[in-house]
């Protein structure tokens, strides 16, 4: 069964069923976009939606003295998922080399984290390295595995999106300052001053039905890193790993990680589109309209 054309198939039937009342009215349109938005954004978050659900599934449900741990479960699915959506082409192979580099990313600075107390993983496992069970990795994979799929499922295209050099050179700042602000001064609030300079002009255009919307690329990532930071109070109500602050019992994750998920962002960002070409657009109204786009302009 083609799985990738039964779907197609199915949002096209919606699509024919709903098309006639959101051309009613203006509300009826918005409110009809905003439908396919949410589709959309649900659609581009299938492994991380997966891989949350399978969280707070295996904690409430998995059975005491199982003879496989609950972490090593998590990886077994997390393999399965991948392979499911690569064979039923519901995922593409140059996704699932964002999802491998976001892995390797993800556990290195993870060993040196929890090597550190940042946080830890409380429950025995087989399928780790150190201190740290393998599909902790695949929750990074879930933060490239949207970015990439949202490009593509959105036609995301940019405006005065700035040099390579200049988001290389943010980037690799960012990456290092997670580790060496254990014992080095963090430059984490220099780091916010060099995004805003750097992205504070950058907007991407994103089109959910047929009209295409803007939006400034750091409140789009500001957005993100907020569901991310919810998903992660979700990941430690269900014990996947803990605070040090949780330690006695769970209480939220505080808000100011949240400026560190945004760093984290802007370097997935640059990961992202340094494996999928980036689409710049013209400036004028007019361009972004039509969607016009600068040919050649891969500059990330």
């Amino acid at each position: 069964m083609d799985l990738k054309g039964w779907i197609k198939g199915r949002v096209a039937a919606m699509d024919r069923a709903l098309r006639p009342w959101a051309a009613r009215s203006r509300a009826n349109a918005l409110a009809y976009e905003f439908l396919l938005f949410g589709l959309r954004q649900a659609w581009a978050s299938i492994f991380g939606g997966a891989m949350l659900a399978l969280i707070l599934g295996t904690h409430v449900f998995w059975p005491k003295g199982a003879p496989i741990a609950r972490y090593d479960a998590l990886v077994a699915a997390a393999v399965a998922i991948q392979a499911l959506l690569l064979a039923t082409r519901l995922e593409r192979w140059d996704e699932a080399l964002v999802i491998l580099v976001f892995h390797i990313t993800g556990t290195v600075m993870e060993l040196f984290k929890t090597a550190h107390g940042s946080w830890i993983y409380p429950e025995p496992s087989v399928l780790r390295i150190g201190g740290v069970p393998l599909f902790s990795g695949f929750m990074y994979a879930a933060i490239g595995s949207y970015m990439a799929r949202a490009i593509r499922l959105f036609d995301i295209r940019f405006a005065r999106f700035p040099p390579g050099w200049a988001t290389w050179t943010l980037a690799i700042l960012a990456y290092v300052n997670f580790f060496t602000h254990h014992f080095a001064p963090d430059i984490r609030l220099g780091l916010f001053a060099v995004s805003a300079a750097i992205f504070w002009r950058t907007s991407f255009s994103f089109t959910s039905d047929t009209k295409p919307r803007r939006m400034p690329l750091l409140l789009g990532a500001g957005l993100v890193s907020l569901f991310i930071w919810i998903a992660e109070n979700l990941g430690t109500f269900a014990g996947a790993w803990i605070y040090p602050a949780q330690r006695h019992g769970w209480a939220m994750v505080p808000a100011q990680k949240l400026g560190a998920w945004c760093l984290l962002m802007l370097l997935s960002f640059v990961l992202v589109t340094s494996i999928h070409p980036i689409r710049t657009i013209g400036f004028g109204a007019e361009a972004w309209r039509s969607g016009q786009t600068v040919r050649g302009s891969r500059r990330a």
